[in-house]
């Protein structure tokens, strides 16, 4: 496995959808970018910025049944890729056993953003699927700096990118 890092969600403009771009923590700095939906995208993005809703989210109710049953998240994997579709397990440790839940890769990372859980990669995946991305001077300037940097992008960068692709979303978008 291959450890990696929630780099960026960012909204991939020539589809105009959103992306999850998931950088290996140490080694050659792949990313493996996996396409996702508004929904995860924006839960994501309101764990990332801290931000507390009137009522939980789905993830963050996940977060408390999982706490109020004893049961601790200890890893997300994303495991493979079959027709086009990216698959992930969430590990919880329940009594001791570690126990595997078969997530899609977008609610796993929501929780994992929740509950602070390590990010990983199945080695076969990212030698397949990784990739290389250039690094904006922007990004690069700032994690020499002094101030506190976000290895997750700017929150509210994200948010505004997100409140701009639900604006321009349309219901036959999501049509066969």
């Amino acid at each position: 496995m291959v450890e990696v890092r929630l780099r960026a969600v960012r909204v991939d403009l020539q589809s105009n959808t959103p992306v999850l771009l998931l950088q290996e923590s140490e080694g050659l700095g792949r990313t493996l970018p996996i396409f996702i939906g508004a929904p995860e995208a924006t839960a994501i993005a309101f764990a990332l910025q801290g931000m507390d809703t009137p009522r939980p989210m789905t993830h963050d109710l996940i977060r408390d049944l999982l706490e109020a049953l004893g049961s601790d998240v200890i890893r997300v994997v994303v495991t493979e890729l079959q027709s086009s579709t990216y698959y992930a397990e969430i590990v919880l440790r329940q009594d001791g056993h570690e126990v595997p839940v078969s997530s899609r890769p977008s609610d796993a990372v929501a929780v994992a953003v929740r509950t602070g859980a390590p990010l990983f990669v199945a080695d076969d995946l990212m030698d397949a699927e990784g990739i290389m991305l250039a690094v904006d001077e922007e990004e690069e300037s700032d994690e020499g700096s002094d101030e506190e940097s976000d290895d997750n992008g700017n929150p509210e960068e994200i948010v505004g990118e997100f409140r701009s692709f639900l604006d321009t979303i349309r219901p036959e978008d999501f049509s066969p």
